[in-house]
């Protein structure tokens, strides 16, 4: 078992291809987490997380985000939350706590298994509570108009609706002054691949050329 484990964050605005360089990343044997997913786990009313989290997001942003069933009107609070930078902020803090608890599980986890790396695909990473859990970050781009294109086919929004989620994310000149790599995804699919080839390489490079100094994440 590895002493201690590289958590590598993957970043970027909204329809950069984020999740596509991940699963990419998984299919090669490396472990992976999608920020997106855990916090749909954690948002879900059989997560023990649920009733403080569904309280404290009723007050911020009303009480019809829940449906007659008691489970969350997904669209309606990410409309709400999302319509502006500090909705944004409300929504982070008071989610983020409880995803980034099970971010460290995952990863001591995969430290455990034996893997060297652990990649944590996350939009909200620079400037929140995980970015000082990274190791390293690695920064995806794609052009603004493919991302708004992706967004809309992805979550079923209007072209409105998507640029509006965009602007009320960091821009990319924030992120790119956090990272540490950046993959320019605005090429094709096997451009993107390659990228990525030579990000782990040098990753792997470069823990063999530092020894791993880093604490045991926990839970």
């Amino acid at each position: 078992m590895n002493k201690t484990i590289r958590i590598i964050g993957i970043t970027g605005r909204s329809g950069c291809g984020k999740s596509v360089v991940t699963a990419y990343l998984a299919q090669k044997g490396c472990a992976c987490l999608e920020a997106d997913e855990t916090a749909r786990q954690v948002l879900d009313p059989t997560a023990p997380e649920w009733p403080d989290l569904a309280a404290r997001l009723q007050n911020a942003f009303g009480y019809d985000i829940l449906k007659g069933d008691g489970t969350l009107h997904r669209q309606r609070l990410a409309d709400r939350a999302f319509a502006t930078p500090a909705g944004v902020q409300t929504l982070d803090a008071i989610t983020h706590p409880a995803i980034l608890a099970r971010v460290l599980a995952a990863a001591a986890a995969a430290q455990s298994a034996g893997h060297t790396f652990f990649f944590l695909d996350g939009a909200a990473i620079v400037g929140t509570i995980f970015e000082p859990h990274c190791d390293t970050l690695v920064l995806i781009t794609a052009p603004p108009a493919a991302s708004v294109a992706r967004i809309m086919a992805r979550d079923g929004l209007t072209e409105e609706q998507a640029r509006r989620r965009l602007a009320a994310q960091p821009p990319e000149s924030t992120l790119r002054a956090a990272a540490d790599y950046v993959l320019e995804n605005s090429g094709t699919l096997a451009d993107l691949y390659r990228q990525t080839d030579a990000l782990l390489a040098r990753l792997t490079a470069a823990e063999a050329a530092c020894p791993d100094k880093h604490p045991t994440p926990t839970p």
